[in-house]
């Protein structure tokens, strides 16, 4: 693999319904560009990953703990271990920033779909 790349290369998979990644996985770090449909639902669920995230476009209402707010372009994210989290995406779908550590060594199986255009802005 080289150093150097173009995200809109990498595989889609698919991580729910309505919910679509590109990753870039490091030995210690995983990156994903994440394309969420409008309307769609991450239902709650939690990990081992710290996670920190940053809305590039669009909406959504987004629960970590006992947190909720709704987030546009430049809201932040701070997920700690173990911590249950939810989003719900706005009418015009949204597409995110996600870090992990560790590494997601999940979506490295995640399903693969048919290419299409990359949503970012």
């Amino acid at each position: 693999m080289t150093a150097l790349g173009d995200l809109s290369s990498f595989e889609l998979q698919k991580i729910w319904d309505g919910v679509h990644v590109r990753v870039l996985h490091g030995d210690r770090i995983t990156l994903g560009v994440v394309e969420l449909d409008p309307g769609s639902h991450v239902p709650e669920h939690q990990h081992e990953n710290e996670q920190l995230g940053t809305c590039l476009s669009g909406s959504l209402v987004f629960r970590v703990g006992d947190e909720t707010r709704e987030l546009g372009p430049g809201g932040t994210w701070s997920i700690p271990s173990n911590v249950p989290h939810e989003v719900h995406v706005g009418p015009e779908g949204a597409v995110v920033l996600d870090v992990f550590v560790p590494p997601r060594d999940d979506w490295r199986e995640a399903e693969r779909v048919e290419q299409r255009e990359p949503r970012w802005p």
